[in-house]
């Protein structure tokens, strides 16, 4: 389990992650591209990291006595976890429902930034005028 969310962090293909992060970045590649290289730069840091992180904390070697008596998952804590791993799969492998959602509020979003940019555009140009 401790994989498929890291997987998720990283923004692995079929992962609620990589929705995210390629959203992201198509979304800043169209605005910006040095931004956009930037962000992908930060992209890969952050895997590395995580899979860094992962590296250490699954075949790293246990420090504390403490956790060497800690055992694998119960029957409780899975179903707790199940719900959290479909959602991860199934929001990586099909987004559809939910960017159908989030769709008219982001809609408004824009058209919100799109009308406040203009106005300010027109400000400054009557401003600069006189």
């Amino acid at each position: 389990i401790f994989m498929l969310f890291t997987m998720a962090n990283v923004g692995l293909p079929g992962t609620s992650g990589f929705i995210g992060e390629f959203l992201t970045l198509m979304g800043i590649f169209q605005v910006n591209t040095w931004v956009a290289a930037v962000a992908a730069l930060g992209v890969i840091f952050s895997a590395a990291y995580a899979l860094w992180l992962y590296r250490r904390v699954v075949f790293g070697d246990l420090i504390k006595e403490s956790l060497k008596t800690i055992t694998d998952m119960t029957a409780r804590e899975k179903a707790i976890f199940a719900p959290l791993v479909i959602m991860t799969i199934w929001m990586g492998v099909y987004p559809a429902p939910i960017l159908d959602r989030i769709g008219p509020s982001v809609s408004a979003l824009v058209h919100n930034y799109d009308t406040a940019l203009a106005e300010a555009d027109s400000a400054s140009q009557v401003a600069t005028s006189h």
